[in-house]
């Protein structure tokens, strides 16, 4: 299986997830990653969906999305031809003796401290899925108290967009 990386453009109405996401299900899918949000148009929602699946499945799905009156563009983005980016915010235990360690691993991974308590530590990160593994497994033998993480969100690279065309004149 393979890794896919979709950036679907919605019509921003209520409903247009669930039926998406549904789609997936129905075909038997896992969305590994769902990031959901409004581009700079309001009336447009970009949804950056992640799946593993083999490529012929992933045509029938993509081609019964393009079917749904409110999906306007689906795109894949590859990897090496697009930015794609996590967050991740995550309560380490952080007692004085070991602070200046889980400080010095917050740095090393370019990250930065978001909330302070004399036992723990909250530090955001953003990057790629594997920067916030690593962040985590040097982490770890602090002890993680709690953690969530974003869905991947992505965007091509270069002058190029996907939000600009007819189909979303269409939709405005």
């Amino acid at each position: 299986m393979t890794t896919h990386t979709l950036s679907v453009l919605v019509e921003n109405k209520p409903g247009i997830l669930a039926r998406v996401a549904g789609l997936f299900a129905r075909r038997g899918f896992n969305i590994d990653s769902l990031a959901v949000g409004e581009t700079e148009h309001p009336e447009v929602s970009r949804m950056t969906i992640v799946v593993n699946a083999e490529d012929s499945p992933l045509e029938q799905v993509t081609k019964q999305l393009n079917k749904l009156v409110q999906v306007l563009k689906i795109v894949e983005l590859d990897s090496n031809a697009s930015v794609q980016r996590e967050l991740l915010l995550v309560k380490v235990r952080a007692e004085r003796p070991v602070r200046s360690q889980v400080l010095e691993t917050v740095n090393l991974f370019r990250a930065r401290v978001v909330d302070v308590s004399p036992d723990a530590l909250t530090i955001e990160a953003t990057g790629t899925s594997e920067k916030l593994d690593a962040l985590l497994r040097d982490l770890e033998p602090f002890g993680i108290k709690e953690m969530v993480q974003s869905g991947v969100v992505a965007i091509g690279r270069g002058s190029r967009s996907i939000t600009t065309g007819p189909a979303l004149r269409a939709a405005s």
